[in-house]
């Protein structure tokens, strides 16, 4: 695994997510099931489209199911899962029946709607499924094996390190989450990634760059990319960081800069938090729906918010319903950002996406949301 290098010029070390680990995990459990032996190192692709290796921690072989385990290594991040064990175990399904998935022990099923799993799924998040899915189906090719499997994603110890996440709060009981959308966990360091940024705004100024994006995360930063047509280098890996970048910005103009993200996370932005990271604050739903019946919205989508488990439930409301909670959100991040920025020269404006990167709601600006500067 690569390392960076913060300020310092100490390695901060990446690491694996749960959901690459649970891939390896399952793709030796699979050619242990359909081999009767299993591997030392396993090979898994990634979403990116690079490849990985992992080492396998156990296995064991019973009655029809195989099992092997994958130890989590989250680098330097401070991650709780960090040492679990994540076991998968494989046993055949009936011919044409595709691959299922369940939890075992430690692993969490989700309980709430709101959630990108319905209630009584397990709670392996979708890109995890699909990386599951595909490690499978290529050594279904090498092996010439069945692709009717089902796969159970155990955590020894699991149902106790959930305790120390948001799962209890999300509705997702019995264990943990299998994450991740990339596959790799970078390690935080807020010195190293506030730096991170800082230089990223330096080379697009140097290249004269007349319009730079920050954006949440992997999602956002390709929708905000093709929905402006622009180069990498104008594309700031802000993360949780927008007042660090709204803040150097300031002291350091472009023309013209666009905030980007997930319709939770510019929620908790519109809410006035300029630190996006849930250790900083959690989505106020109370606030949202305020903000929604203040807007205009049905009362049915502001009843929905004042009672959801998650933001992705009221955007989910918001659709069915056709109120554009979207913009009502960009709006307000429009407004903590726009103070935060505090400088005229530079153009504002915010773009809200789903978490299929679909383009839910937009600020562009003073424009089109006159506000008089509230300099604090």
């Amino acid at each position: 695994m690569t390392e960076t290098a913060d300020p310092l010029n100490r390695p901060l070390k990446r690491g694996w997510t749960t959901g690459s680990c649970a891939t390896a995990a399952a793709r030796a459990a699979y050619e242990l099931l359909m081999t009767g032996s299993c591997p030392a190192i396993v090979d898994i692709a990634l979403p990116g489209g690079r490849r990985a290796s992992f080492a396998v921690a156990m296995h064991e072989a019973e009655g029809g199911r195989a099992t092997a385990g994958v130890v989590k290594d989250a680098g330097d991040d401070p991650d709780v899962t960090h040492g679990a064990l994540i076991k998968a175990t494989v046993q055949r399904r009936d011919a044409g029946s595709g691959i299922a998935f369940r939890a075992g022990s430690g692993g969490g099923t989700v309980t709430r709607p709101g959630r990108p799993l319905p209630p009584g799924e397990p709670a392996i998040n979708p890109v995890p499924r699909e990386m599951i899915i595909a490690a499978i189906d290529e050594a279904a090719t090498a092996l010439g094996g069945t692709r009717d499997v089902t796969v159970e994603i155990a955590i020894p110890g699991g149902e106790d390190l959930a305790k120390k996440t948001l799962n209890p709060r999300l509705g997702i009981v019995g264990g943990l989450s299998i994450l991740g959308t990339t596959g790799i966990v970078v390690p935080f360091s807020c010195a190293a990634w506030i730096h991170s940024i800082y230089r990223g705004i330096d080379v697009a100024r140097a290249a004269s760059l007349p319009h730079i994006a920050g954006a949440t995360g992997s999602t956002s930063e390709k929708a905000v990319q093709q929905l402006y047509g622009l180069p990498d280098t104008a594309l700031i890996d802000m993360g949780d960081f927008a007042g660090g970048m709204l803040k150097y910005l300031r002291r350091h103009p472009v023309g013209r800069v666009t905030v980007a993200g997930g319709f939770a996370k510019m929620t908790k932005l519109g809410q006035g938090l300029l630190d996006l990271h849930s250790r900083a604050g959690e989505v106020d739903l109370g606030w949202l729906a305020t903000a929604l019946h203040d807007a205009g919205a049905p009362p049915a989508l502001v009843e929905t918010a004042r009672t959801a488990n998650t933001a992705l439930q009221v955007l989910q409301e918001s659709d069915r319903s056709g109120f554009p909670a979207g913009d009502v959100v960009a709006r307000a991040a429009w407004q903590t950002a726009y103070r935060a920025l505090a400088n005229d020269a530079v153009a504002l404006d915010v773009a809200v996406f789903d978490r299929d990167g679909r383009l839910v709601g937009r600020c562009l600006g003073a424009d089109h949301f006159p506000l008089p500067r509230n300099r604090r």
